[in-house]
């Protein structure tokens, strides 16, 4: 079994990525650190020793690159059987506010993304007829977020994005899940005075993906919605 995950050697990623090594999928990783992703595979090889990992360094927001870890990916497997689009910026301000090209270049990490890799690996789930993508959407995905500004918008077009490819895959074999977590420990809450048990452990999202991968071909969970006991930050 195989999985590819984006941005996957920190946070929500990383997690997913040894909730799946553990019960020996095959890992495809990219990150925009070389050195995170070495760091990465050495440790998995050490851990999961009965595993693959591949690696390889790519901005996600260049189109470029994504198309290129595609091809490395299929240059590799002849299958595929899980994608999670996780890579993604999360850069805080007010619409009126933000500097000038924030929302493109939010839009191409957290949105563009996710459509291109998904475009180009798709077929290989399809000549198979069975796949599961997952992309990791947010609650700013579906309400209006303080301080979210593009961010928001771009996990609102992201989610759009996981609806229609829901849509379109469910008589194809494909299940399609849309991930909205609340606020989650990762790089984007470094250095946040919070007790630990006020935001969720990335864990918890990766037990969920885990989850919702699990159902029989006949059902699919098409969408996950996470929040800290104490709501919302």
């Amino acid at each position: 079994m195989n999985i590819v995950i984006s941005g996957g050697t920190k946070g929500i990623g990383l997690a997913i990525a040894h909730t799946f090594a553990k019960a020996g999928f095959d890992l495809a990783i990219c990150s925009r650190n070389a050195e995170d992703l070495a760091n990465m595979q050495t440790e998995f090889k050490s851990q999961y020793p009965d595993i693959e990992v591949i690696i390889k360094q790519t901005d996600m927001s260049k189109k470029a690159e994504v198309l290129d870890f595609a091809d490395f990916i299929k240059s590799k497997w002849e299958t595929l059987d899980v994608l999670v689009n996780n890579a993604g910026v999360f850069l805080p301000g007010e619409i009126h506010k933000e500097e000038d090209g924030v929302l493109e270049s939010q839009i191409e990490t957290n949105l563009y993304s996710a459509y291109y890799l998904s475009r180009a690996l798709l077929p290989v789930m399809l000549a198979r007829k069975k796949g599961h993508v997952f992309n990791m959407c947010s609650i700013a995905s579906f309400m209006a977020y303080p301080n979210g500004g593009s961010y928001s918008i771009s996990k609102f077009a992201l989610l759009g994005f996981s609806k229609v490819l829901r849509a379109e895959m469910q008589d194809k074999g494909i299940k399609v899940t849309s991930i909205m977590p609340g606020a989650t420990w990762s790089n984007s809450w470094a250095g946040v005075d919070l007790p630990e048990d006020r935001l969720m452990q990335a864990n918890d999202i990766a037990v969920s993906v885990w989850a919702a991968w699990n159902t029989s071909p006949s059902a699919v969970v098409e969408d996950i919605i996470l929040r800290p006991q104490l709501g919302d930050l």
